[in-house]
């Protein structure tokens, strides 16, 4: 399963009318910037996943608060995530409590390099990534639970492969100018390699090993 198509595919024209009037943008460079938020989301959760207890922390979170339901109604949770109140539904609505949690204290450096390949201005970014992360988790949270569920190994498989897969199947350059811009630069050349491999390594400087 590639989660950056499931993503994208979960961003229907209604549902990027609605968030592009949101943060006052034009629905293609809504776009441009929910792949670099995407990419960048997934590969803080797949560095986290290349260590016991970061994977053990994400998939206790998705069992927790992310099965995935927020994701049978895109548009309505887009316009009603700052009212709900209820507590389980709010908890899969935080954000920005799921930025803090992949992102910490990166979030605006990663909104500036987004900023910049995507036209949009660092507030509009900063707008645009609470309302992604959660389908983020919601995405993650259903593949989780396909086909039986997948073990710790397996969650961790599908996060690396995904964002391998976005890397050398048409996002390369998107990815590495977010990903690269937030390391300062500092990217290894892109290749294809198993598990952790290139990614562990591009984003192990950004996020650390915890």
């Amino acid at each position: 399963m590639n989660l950056m198509e499931v993503l994208q595919s979960q961003l229907s024209d209604d549902v990027l009318g609605q968030i592009s009037q949101q943060i006052g943008a034009e629905k293609e460079q809504t776009a441009t910037a929910a792949n670099g938020i995407f990419a960048t989301l997934l590969g803080g959760m797949a560095t986290n996943a290349t260590n016991t207890s970061g994977l053990a922390s994400l998939a206790s979170a998705l069992d927790r608060d992310h099965d995935g339901s927020i994701l049978d109604d895109l548009a309505g949770m887009v316009g009603n995530m700052s009212q709900t109140e209820n507590q389980s539904a709010a908890k899969a609505l935080n954000g920005a409590g799921i930025l803090g949690h992949i992102l910490g204290d990166r979030q605006e450096v990663a909104a500036q390099q987004i900023s910049q390949n995507s036209g949009l201005n660092i507030n509009q970014i900063m707008k645009l990534m609470p309302i992604l992360a959660p389908i983020v988790m919601g995405v993650l949270g259903r593949a989780k639970n396909s086909n039986g569920g997948l073990d710790l190994g397996g969650l961790a498989n599908i996060l690396m492969g995904s964002v391998q897969n976005a890397q050398s199947s048409g996002y390369g350059d998107l990815i590495g100018s977010v990903l690269g811009g937030v390391l300062g630069g500092n990217q290894p050349q892109a290749q294809p390699q198993r598990g952790g491999g290139l990614f562990g390594q591009i984003l192990g400087g950004l996020f650390g090993k915890k």
